[in-house]
């Protein structure tokens, strides 16, 4: 029996299971991308690449402002050198942080999808480097945290192409990217473990010998725990002496359980190829394989 002509075809009447399904809104922010075009890519070429000679002065010309902001900012702080230099070294201060707004906004220009940089490590301290000039406008003395700025110096790996010490680099965040939740947990024990022994010291010292309270306590045992030892604050008691040693030798182990974690997850992370320093035209990410034609991390063309 055939279909009547109102009915829909077969075709017709299944779902398209071949069309694309729709990103999120999420998704297609961050993939947002500036239309190609020559002279971005030239741009790109000067500000991320370091394998031309227009690059690698850029570079070599942004650390050298990195460093001289650095200094700046470290002498402002010294009271001698502010009261003769303060106004001289406040005029750099501003200078260099226009350079580098200027050279973040080209950042975010010359990259094809300028969303995945800014929220990427380095897009996230390139913005850092610059906040804290226009933010001490309104707060006294934010300027200080312009000491941020240091970070950018990691670029000098890929721009002395140091190869080895990207992958070296990126290995190790692997490696404490997987111990992330086995040092949480060690964490959440040790904590508990802090709060136990600082209501013990509590009970057994109590207010007249120092241990006014349980978060005081906590303090000692933290202090004793991690083998600090300020000695601002001690047991006199006996019972008190034999815990605190307990906790001191107790520290030592606890100690070792982090460095084991991370040590068990780089060996597991050893296993990679050699790296280049060459970085993504569209997300700025830096570590592929030598022999990569596309991105690891975005899949756009290297």
């Amino acid at each position: 029996m055939s279909p009547s002509p109102d009915s829909p075809s077969t075709a017709e009447a299944e779902p398209q299971t071949n069309a694309p399904a729709p990103a999120s809104k999420g998704s297609a922010w961050r993939d947002a991308r500036w239309p190609h075009s020559p002279w971005r890519d030239r741009l790109h070429e000067i500000i991320f690449e370091a394998d031309t000679p227009a690059g690698k002065a850029f570079d070599l010309a942004l650390l050298l402002c990195i460093v001289l902001s650095v200094l700046a900012v470290v002498l402002e702080s010294v009271a001698s050198v502010r009261e003769v230099y303060g106004p001289l070294l406040r005029s750099i201060e501003w200078l260099f942080t226009l350079l580098f707004t200027v050279e973040y906004i080209l950042r975010l220009i010359s990259i094809r999808r300028p969303v995945a940089y800014a929220t990427s490590f380095f897009g996230i301290v390139d913005l850092m480097a610059i906040i804290p000039t226009y933010l001490s406008l309104l707060v006294a003395g934010t300027h200080s945290l312009l000491v941020i700025r240091a970070l950018r110096l990691l670029r000098i790996f890929r721009i002395l192409k140091l190869a080895q010490y990207v992958g070296e680099a990126q290995l190790l965040t692997r490696a404490l990217w997987a111990s992330l939740r086995k040092i949480t947990i060690f964490l959440g024990v040790v904590l508990t473990l802090i709060l136990v022994l600082g209501a013990c010291m509590y009970l057994i010292e109590g207010p007249e010998n120092g241990f006014t309270n349980i978060p005081q306590a906590m303090y000692w045992a933290i202090v004793t725990l991690t083998t600090v030892g300020y000695g601002d604050i001690a047991p006199q008691t006996i019972l008190g002496k034999l815990l605190a040693s307990t906790v001191m030798i107790l520290g030592y182990a606890i100690l070792a359980v982090p460095t084991g974690i991370v040590t068990v997850e780089l060996a597991h992370a050893r296993k990679g190829k050699p790296l280049t320093t060459t970085g993504c035209h569209a997300c700025a990410t830096e570590g592929h394989d030598l022999d990569a034609k596309y991105c690891k991390y975005c899949g756009a063309l290297l």
